[in-house]
């Protein structure tokens, strides 16, 4: 590869990194606003507009930042910052740029990448309990033991819908198709869980998005498993003491973190595209897809965060590690036993589903 060659590929990455972190602060900002709304009318209310997430970011970046006369200064300011950071550097890997022939793909493909997101999904956890430790504050100092105490506990059967995952795709017996890079964003893309599933594993992937769609709000210290930030007990928490641009980077730090959180849910279980369905092709069709995306996402959203926030009060913390160490985490081994059951038993050429997919034109 020549210089020119080098310097045209540094170059794309560094637009295309500006690009996706504006897609996920704009849309990160817009869902939020959605997720409110559609809140507030599931609770008899009008609610806020669409707009007021970004509002609220405006308002913050002017508000002057207000360091506690306990805390570590440097820690403090530079905490929101690497966890921001964090969860745009997680939209690098998934499919999330349109291709000018249709259908999306990772601005960086890497073959082992959904090892790295999970290593990079921890980032944005670690910036709030460091930030909550160097603020100084008792009540944040608490709000911090609880994400530690949350992140320990949803970790592990995040780490099972993975590795099934990678299992079906990778494994070379009991009904595995022994691809190459079974870890790769575009290998799991490119081979949908659905279409090489019998009815056994056809179950057990139906468990594993459940189990996925129930750590999602956890992920994003949402309702029932917010502890960490519980305003009623400990008065914010982990951002008790943050103000000013400090605050309004850790709120862009979930709305992007929101985005990628469903995007990973899409390109697991959903990565399906509608140009092929309706037969368009071209620079159409990659902006077809693209909307198609922006729709799942937006349906993900509002299934996995607004309707449990609104179904389901606040959990102990003692109650969040055992729901997700005992009943997630067993569930997780069902929906793994299921799918490595069919393999034992039946063979995925005379029960595999693919042909029905290849008739609906979804293949």
């Amino acid at each position: 590869m020549d210089v020119q060659s080098i310097i045209n590929t540094v170059m794309i990455v560094i637009l295309g990194t500006a690009g996706l972190a504006l897609f996920g602060i704009v849309f990160g900002l817009f869902y939020k606003g959605i997720d409110r709304k559609v809140s507030a009318h599931m609770q008899g209310r009008i609610g806020p507009p669409l707009v007021q997430p970004f509002r609220d970011v405006r308002k913050l970046f002017t508000k002057e930042n207000i360091v506690p006369d306990n805390a570590v200064p440097w820690v403090f300011h530079m905490a929101p910052l690497i966890g921001l950071v964090g969860a745009i550097s997680i939209l690098l890997y998934l499919p999330i740029v349109p291709q000018p022939d249709g259908g999306l793909a990772p601005l960086i493909p890497f073959g082992g990448d959904m090892i790295l997101i999970l290593y990079l999904l921890i980032i944005p956890s670690l910036a709030l309990v460091i930030g909550g430790f160097a603020s100084g504050s008792p009540y944040a100092t608490v709000g911090a033991q609880r994400e530690m105490a949350t992140m320990i506990a949803y970790e592990f059967p995040l780490a099972i819908i993975i590795i099934t995952l990678a299992w079906k795709l990778g494994s070379t017996t009991s009904g595995g198709l022994g691809l190459t890079n079974a870890f790769a964003i575009s290998t799991i893309t490119a081979n949908p869980v659905w279409h090489v599933s019998g009815p056994f594993a056809f179950i057990g992937f139906i468990i594993l998005l459940l189990v996925l769609v129930i750590v999602t709000p956890a992920e994003l210290s949402k309702i029932p498993f917010d502890s960490p930030e519980a305003e009623t007990e400990i008065g914010g928490g982990l951002l008790v003491e943050y103000s000013g641009r400090n605050l309004a980077m850790f709120y862009l730090m979930d709305s992007v973190k929101t985005v990628v959180m469903a995007s990973i849910i899409v390109a697991l279980f959903f990565p399906y595209q509608l140009s092929p369905v309706i037969g368009i092709v071209g620079y159409p069709a990659a902006i077809i897809d693209f909307i198609f995306f922006l729709v799942k996402v937006m349906i993900i959203i509002v299934f996995s965060v607004t309707l449990i926030r609104v179904a389901v009060a606040r959990l102990k913390i003692d109650q969040i590690v055992y729901t997700y160490w005992v009943p997630l985490t067993l569930l997780a081994l069902v929906g793994l036993i299921f799918i490595m059951w069919e393999g034992w038993t039946f063979s995925p050429d005379t029960l595999g589903w693919g042909p029905l997919f290849e008739m609906l034109g979804l293949v």
